[in-house]
């Protein structure tokens, strides 16, 4: 392992099926592929869970007991702490109304069961991808605003001090007529 990898954060992944096989196989999966992963068997636990540590992407199970993935879904979206986590629904429903319905309750990505579980890793990779970028165009945003309003500020002075010199003799410091 080189320097690199060793000092590239860990991704937290949140699993939330009621289905114990599921969550098994998906933790051992992305255990293996280096993730770091927590468990969750339903939607209020998963609710806990994304609270108290903020994970990196959520696999989301749609078909639950009690509160279903949809909800577990708004109720994230709607909480300003969890709102931009990654959801990527995990689902044995295939109509496309069910996909529809997923990504309007803010979900990103839509899995359908069976899966394999390359594209599993690959979508979970896509979505960190694309945080790490979403990240990096916040740091250069803000890096840039600084640089505007240090801009603004010297062109303010060297207004100043020119409006200065345009009114005022500049040997004596008087008023010019």
């Amino acid at each position: 392992m080189n320097s690199e990898q060793s000092q590239k954060p860990v991704a937290d992944i949140l699993i939330v099926d009621d289905t114990p096989i599921n969550l098994r196989l998906l933790s051992s999966i992305l255990t293996r592929a280096g993730y770091e992963v927590r468990k969750a068997l339903n939607g209020e636990t998963a609710l806990i869970a994304a609270q108290s540590a903020l994970p990196d992407v959520i696999l989301l199970d749609i078909m639950m007991p009690e509160v279903d993935g949809y909800e577990v879904c708004q109720k994230l979206k709607n909480n300003p702490q969890t709102r931009e986590i990654p959801i990527i629904f995990l689902s044995a429903l295939d109509d496309v109304i069910d996909k529809v319905k997923a990504f309007k309750v803010g979900g990103v990505d839509y899995i359908t069961k069976p899966f394999h579980l390359e594209e599993v890793l690959i979508r979970i990779q896509n979505q960190l991808s694309l945080q790490a970028a979403e990240k990096e165009i916040h740091l250069l945003n803000t890096q840039l605003e600084i640089r505007v309003q240090e801009r603004t500020k010297q062109l303010e002075e060297a207004n100043a001090k020119l409006l200065e010199m345009a009114l005022h003799d500049s040997l004596t410091g008087l008023a010019n007529r």
